[in-house]
């Protein structure tokens, strides 16, 4: 069984995406510390044939608290002010009809938790793109909170009965082999490789959000386009 683990990224890049989709069970470990101007709240769309980066806006967000402990902003006008955004970039795009619906019901779900609205927006992803992986909050399940960085991964994959760990490349320092193959875990670290398309008629601009992907990629091909990345 493949288990994944990564921190609650709204509308991430496709490399997040080629994560999940690799995993049987994948957790969002949000019982961690939030990180400022990090990509939990904040991803790029295409604005103009620019790289646009947006945020959701939070309510006394600290790197003291915990990410299922941070709130949205109460102003609920972000939310339109967002959908309008995405609307001006990608409305002549050809999967524009099909991807927007979606983007409404993931930016308008009612909550006030940035973890919550994470969980429910990548839930809708997966269905649209038929990915069955198994999504779990951390903070739900596991009761480990008192580990730390190593050992707490480890005793994840153990409570889940994970037979492989798979982990971004950038942390490549953080784990090591030996350690998980004593407790009988295969660690693999994924690398992603570019995928590029045609964004209208501009220079292809990089590492967007999956968003980007879906309003120029029809499902098949985004679904390709998941397994365009390696295990090292």
């Amino acid at each position: 069984m493949t288990l994944a683990i990564m921190q609650p990224y709204f509308l991430p890049y496709i490399g997040y995406m080629q994560l999940m989709n690799l995993a049987d069970t994948f957790v969002l470990y949000d019982d961690v510390a939030f990180i400022n101007r990090g990509w939990i709240n904040r991803n790029k769309l295409l604005i103009n044939g620019q790289e646009h980066l947006f945020t959701l806006p939070l309510k006394d967000a600290s790197q003291n608290k915990r990410i299922n402990e941070v709130h949205l902003a109460d102003d609920p006008k972000w939310r339109g002010k967002l959908l309008k955004t995405i609307e001006q970039g990608y409305r002549k795009a050809p999967q524009y009809g099909a991807v927007m619906p979606i983007t409404e019901k993931i930016i308008n779900f009612t909550t006030d938790s940035i973890a919550d609205l994470i969980y429910a927006s990548l839930v809708e992803l997966n269905q649209y793109l038929g990915i069955t992986t198994r999504l779990v909050a951390s903070s739900s399940v596991y009761d480990n909170a008192e580990l730390k960085a190593q050992a707490r991964i480890l005793d994840i994959c153990k409570q889940e009965g994970a037979t492989r760990y798979v982990n971004p490349i950038g942390g490549m320092e953080l784990y090591d082999k030996p350690t998980f193959s004593e407790a009988g875990i295969e660690l693999n670290f994924i690398r992603s490789q570019r995928v590029a398309y045609p964004q209208f008629k501009n220079e292809f601009v990089p590492w967007l959000s999956i968003l980007d992907v879906l309003m120029f990629n029809d499902v098949p091909t985004t679904k390709a386009f998941l397994t365009h990345c390696e295990l090292i």
